[in-house]
C-alpha cells in the first residue's frame, strides 16, 4: 500500500465515522481489529465491540466531524499516524472541540489496530 493509499484509507474511515456509516466503517477494519483509546483505558476487539462503541457515539451526539488532517505515513511498516481536529455537536446543540491523534496498523487493505489519543473527555465509551 502506498502513502496515498494509506491516507485514502484513513480518510475513508473518518468519512464513514462522520456519516454514521457503520458498514463503510467496518469495511476499513479487519474482523479482529483491536481498537484502543489509550488516554482512557479502553480496549475493544472485533467488529461487534467496535460497532457498539460507534453506535453509542452517534446516539450521544447530534453529529461528529473530523477535519484538518496531518498524516505521517510509513508504507514499509504498514502504519500511518494522523493528527486532526474533532467537532462534536452535542444533543443540546453545543459544540465540543478536540485535538486528537490516531495511530493505525494496516493488514492488507484494512486496519488491524487503531490506537486513539484523545484530548479531553472520552466520547468513545467502551460501555453504555
Amino acid at each position: 500500500m502506498t502513502r496515498n493509499d494509506q491516507i485514502a484509507l484513513v480518510e475513508r474511515y473518518f468519512a464513514a465515522v462522520d456519516a454514521e456509516d457503520l458498514p463503510g466503517l467496518l469495511n476499513t477494519l479487519t474482523a479482529g481489529c483491536v481498537f484502543t483509546v489509550e488516554t482512557h483505558g479502553v480496549r475493544l476487539e472485533g467488529h461487534a465491540a467496535i460497532s457498539g462503541m460507534f453506535t453509542r457515539l452517534w446516539d450521544g451526539h447530534e453529529s461528529v466531524r473530523h477535519h484538518r488532517f496531518t498524516h505521517v505515513s510509513d508504507p514499509a511498516g504498514r502504519r500511518i499516524a494522523s493528527r486532526f481536529q474533532v467537532e462534536n455537536t452535542e444533543l443540546d446543540g453545543s459544540l465540543t472541540r478536540k485535538s486528537n491523534c490516531n495511530f493505525f496498523e494496516i493488514d492488507g487493505d484494512r486496519f488491524s489496530a487503531v490506537a486513539v489519543y484523545m484530548a479531553g473527555p472520552n466520547t468513545l465509551e467502551a460501555t453504555s
